[in-house]
């Protein structure tokens, strides 16, 4: 039996410099599916990287869809190669139908605030996405560098502070915790 789906839906940001973002996204994105409700996410800058998620949402299919739309290299914010462009703006155009289609409850468009800190997309069609979504849809945007009018479009915001973290000391990423 598919859940009603969600009476009023909202906008997330999560941000900041501390790890986290996408993890507390991926984490309401669990706990929304055990109540019945479907997820899309749409991992802006993301590509051909075997992150545990992707395992994940195979098993939990149809409800949980994540879709990677970027390459496995790291965008270069201050000389962005027109690939990352292209990727970023398909991903936004993914993002326009995803969202006002209206058949998923929650909207994870995960690391977008990078992609408009890095001018990949417009800020313009993001908030044309927030004011036209549907009233049931929660949208959650996840990224470093929030701007100030993404803050201020939000219903709820956090930020993400690092206070120690174990890549100060060279720890590198591990399966299952950062990968």
């Amino acid at each position: 039996m598919k859940n009603p789906g969600l009476e009023k839906g909202f906008v997330q940001v999560y941000t900041g410099e501390g790890k986290g973002k996408t993890t507390a996204a991926l984490g309401l994105a669990l706990r929304a599916i055990g109540h019945g409700l479907k997820v899309y996410v749409i991992q802006f800058m993301k590509g051909n990287i075997e992150y545990g998620e992707l395992w994940a949402a195979k098993c939990l299919e149809p409800n949980l869809i994540i879709r990677q739309m970027g390459r496995e290299t790291f965008v270069n914010r201050d000389n962005p190669d027109q690939e990352d462009i292209k990727l970023a703006q398909a991903a936004l155009a993914l993002a326009r139908e995803v969202v006002s289609g209206g058949e998923y409850d929650i909207v994870i468009l995960d690391e977008v605030n990078c992609a408009l800190d890095f001018g990949l997309i417009p800020f313009d069609q993001v908030l044309k996405i927030l004011q036209t979504k549907p009233e049931k849809v929660e949208l959650v945007l996840t990224g470093r560098g929030a701007s100030p009018e993404l803050i201020q479009a939000a219903d709820l915001v956090t930020e993400m502070k690092e206070i120690k973290h174990y890549y100060r000391r060279g720890i590198k990423s591990r399966n299952g915790i950062e990968i």
